[in-house]
């Protein structure tokens, strides 16, 4: 009971205060927009999360510059590794508690990279959470799935699956901390093309909500500026052709997967810049911000959402 009163206390002080500032900052871009929801994605953290990874920022402070613009911001954690219905429940509980925090009870706009995209329209369309949310943006989302999560039900057979699963579940506790029951195979089965298939037809769009999504891709899989992703780019561009949604990915989403609602594209990036990769287009880690704006394609998100209120 104590930790959940502090937790209160420290969403209060934090949030409390944007939400004054966005309101009587008439002069910054933002002000005057509906608090930003920043939903992170598989394997994600929040702002309240703990654990060693929380010395790090996932959106490598594009939530800060969002706040300097007059935005109001909230960036919540959920279970690093669950299915999309498990994480809704939570982000929900996280909204709910961060409105009755704040005394706030007018719409929000949310904003979903990854999963962290699903897990939202879950909420919207099956929570009751569309009377409160004004625009639901999703970027580098596998609303179609991610042919990355078929190829590793392939590859690992059944029986070994729950070890595999159970090992990066305590490697995941270690690393994020926290109570909460972490389901690696429920996430794997919520990102493969059969799932999607599955949750598209139980997660429609809910009227009076206006859906936007952003991308990108991998131009070139170098490892210099894709250490990561450029390794798992060849795979998923052979999945993706395999099943039907083209070769153009980046790293683990292919771009075809990443529309829903309307397309509003991706990030302008120099020439010498071989594409934007998943992790890169949240900024995580600070990840993008040598390759591309950064700052500006965060700004043209918030503004898009700021003009459709």
């Amino acid at each position: 009971m104590i930790r959940k009163g502090l937790l209160a206390i420290l969403i209060t002080f934090a949030l409390a205060a944007p939400v004054l500032a966005s309101s009587g900052s008439s002069s910054k871009p933002l002000a005057g927009t509906y608090p930003i929801i920043l939903s992170h994605g598989l394997f994600g953290w929040g702002e309240n999360s703990g654990g060693i990874i929380s010395i790090v920022n996932y959106w490598g402070g594009t939530d800060d510059y969002l706040r300097s613009q007059g935005a109001t911001v909230f960036a919540p954690g959920k279970t690093a590794a669950n299915s999309n219905e498990v994480r809704a429940q939570e982000l929900k509980a996280a909204i709910l508690t961060y409105a009755a925090a704040t005394n706030y009870t007018g719409k929000f706009h949310i904003l979903g990279h990854s999963q962290g995209g699903l897990d939202s329209r879950y909420m919207v369309s099956n929570l009751g959470l569309s009377g409160r949310t004004a625009t639901l943006t999703t970027l580098n989302t596998p609303h179609y799935g991610s042919p990355i999560a078929d190829i590793v039900k392939t590859v690992l057979p059944s029986w070994i699956q729950p070890f595999v699963a159970s090992v990066v579940e305590t490697l995941v506790k270690l690393v994020y901390g926290g109570t909460n029951q972490q389901n690696a195979l429920a996430a794997l089965a919520s990102l493969s093309k059969e799932g999607l298939t599955a949750f598209n037809g139980y997660t429609p769009n809910k009227s009076g909500v206006k859906y936007f999504s952003y991308g990108s891709s991998i131009t070139i899989p170098d490892l210099i500026q894709h250490p990561l992703m450029g390794i798992l780019h060849p795979a998923c561009g052979a999945g993706g052709l395999f099943q039907g949604q083209g070769f153009t990915n980046d790293g683990l989403v292919p771009l075809s997967s990443q529309k829903w609602g309307t397309w509003k594209g991706g990030p302008s990036y120099g020439i010498f810049t071989t594409g934007i990769d998943h992790l890169q287009v949240s900024n995580t880690l600070r990840s993008g911000s040598l390759w591309y704006d950064v700052e500006g394609f965060y700004m043209n998100m918030a503004s898009n959402m700021k003009a459709n209120q």
